[in-house]
């Protein structure tokens, strides 16, 4: 099992290094990290990014105020479908794609793949129908997926991993690959666990913005920290959820390798590690 770590989004948010820690300038980076897995039974993709349609017609598809609060830079380049054409795969290959959740910025290239099945939790599934509020009404597009007919649903509960409840024998799909409830930052927020030969490597989604939000003294940058208060459904849930996943990024016996979705130092990082290709 082969995992190829994607940049399919690139966001740059007022703030520079008060953002993301590091940049110097005006603007920070955020990233869209994906993962795109090689498996017997063809190609998986855990998350989308943004999709071909949002990059073309981002004001039909998206809401005007993350577009512009998030200053997103739309580029077909960052396209999960065109990175999966740069490594030589065709888009009939991504048989599953299987989604933290379903906010803007993680689902909108599932109309890319129309052939793979869609992989989410039914809490999420409800929440995003239900679009409450005005960030649910601006952070869930179902103008991003109101084409896909091949769905599966699943409650959160399951048997344990690491501590975690997980989600296991997701249909079509192999043994090594889970999903974990993380609810907090949406109501069905899930993590996608992966078990591959150098170990597990956990994609915890939105559940943390900012790397060393898992050090044993955690810290988070004002942005983040701002950002994160603004999208989170149940803050209770969100911060012992960063807790329990703090206490497992460091605990060396696990063997689990913990990253989250925007921060662009953790992308770069398990890139050179895994697969040898650099993010775009």
């Amino acid at each position: 099992m082969r995992v190829h770590h994607l940049n399919c989004g690139c966001m740059c948010p007022v703030g520079g290094r008060l953002m993301d820690g590091v940049s110097r300038g005006f603007a920070g980076q955020l990233v869209c990290h994906c993962l795109l897995v090689e498996t017997d039974g063809g190609l998986v993709l855990v998350d989308t990014g943004f999709g071909t349609r949002d990059v073309e017609r981002p004001y039909e598809r998206l809401s005007p105020f993350f577009i512009h609060f998030n200053r997103i830079q739309f580029e077909h380049r960052y396209t999960a479908l065109e990175q999966v054409r740069s490594r030589g795969f065709s888009p009939r290959d991504v048989r599953h794609i299987v989604l933290t959740h379903l906010d803007f910025d993680h689902a909108g290239g599932l109309e890319d793949f129309p052939e793979a099945r869609v992989h989410v939790l039914q809490a999420e599934m409800e929440a995003a129908e239900m679009r409450r509020g005005f960030i649910n009404r601006r952070r869930y597009r179902p103008e991003q997926w109101d084409e896909v007919r091949n769905w599966r649903f699943y409650e959160r509960g399951g048997e344990r991993w690491f501590g975690f409840e997980a989600v296991r024998d997701l249909d079509g799909l192999p043994p090594e690959i889970l999903m974990i409830p993380l609810p907090g930052h949406t109501t069905g927020h899930a993590g996608v666990a992966i078990r591959t030969p150098e170990g597990w490597l956990l994609n915890a989604g939105d559940a943390y913005f900012y790397r060393h939000e898992m050090d044993p003294e955690p810290r988070c940058t004002p942005g983040l920290a701002a950002y994160q208060r603004m999208m989170e459904v149940d803050r209770p849930a969100r911060l012992r959820n960063q807790e329990r996943l703090r206490a497992l990024a460091n605990d060396r016996r696990s063997g689990v390798r913990t990253f989250c979705s925007h921060d662009a130092v953790e992308l770069e990082a398990l890139s050179r590690l895994s697969t040898g290709w650099r993010p775009i």
